[in-house]
């Protein structure tokens, strides 16, 4: 690797072809969203236009991942239309050693786990960054909630304990809006010891429509890595 060269960009871009050189041919792959999936995409496209892959139908879960998919030649498709996912790939913010997940930092967690969820195989793709003992330890929890209900929302978070925050955009004025036109609470919480319970809890608070952890979902955690300046692809 090139003194000049970003080690994160490096890793990203190598787990990110890892999980591109998986898929197979005749795949329906659900599409994820961040920067680290974005290579994914990007690589599946070009082993599409090589002939490499063929008979591929991405579906996304995300209007950025459309636009990549759209960009790289990956012909989409949605739920209505197929009757499997054969393999998803998306990243995370965090990952524990259970392979449970923190996911949200794009705002897009919510169609993120149905499509997820639904596939037969689900690899995650990360820097060794995003690893973590403890879910919640090192990125705040984000619940997408319909803008009508944020403040009760609010205070049942409050009462389970956490701290919540509405995200707010970035050169933009306002809150930041998800795809589903709803509004994203940032929560603090200084200890998330049962992540499976913790999802079903605050999914069940009326006006909520998803969170952010994802749990005994995972099927494969592909973990990019520099090691003596070379970038390398860790799987467990």
């Amino acid at each position: 690797m090139s003194a000049t060269a970003d080690p994160v960009k490096v890793m990203k871009e190598q787990v990110g072809k890892a999980a591109a050189d998986r898929v197979k041919s005749g795949s329906i792959v659900g599409l994820g969203t961040g920067s680290t999936t974005a290579y994914a995409i990007q690589y599946i496209g070009e082993r599409l236009k090589s002939g490499d892959l063929k008979d591929i139908q991405g579906i996304p879960t995300s209007f950025q991942a459309t636009v990549l998919a759209k960009e790289y030649g990956i012909p989409l498709t949605t739920l209505d239309e197929v009757d499997r996912i054969d393999v998803a790939i998306d990243g995370a913010d965090e990952v524990d050693p259970n392979k449970n997940l923190i996911k949200g930092g794009g705002a897009a967690h919510t169609r993120e786990k149905i499509v997820d969820s639904l596939a037969e195989e689900f690899i995650v793709v990360v820097d060794s960054s995003k690893m973590v003992d403890r879910l919640g330890s090192t990125f705040l929890l984000p619940v997408e909630v319909l803008p009508m209900a944020m403040t009760p929302v609010m205070k049942a978070i409050e009462k389970l304990g956490g701290q919540p925050q509405l995200r707010m955009g970035v050169k933009k004025a306002g809150p930041v809006i998800s795809d589903q036109g709803n509004f994203i609470i940032d929560v603090k919480f200084d200890r998330i010891d049962n992540p499976a319970e913790l999802e079903k809890t605050l999914n069940n608070i009326p006006g909520v429509l998803e969170n952010g952890l994802f749990v005994g979902v995972t099927d494969v955690v592909l973990i990019g890595e520099i090691k003596e300046n070379q970038p390398t692809v860790r799987e467990i």
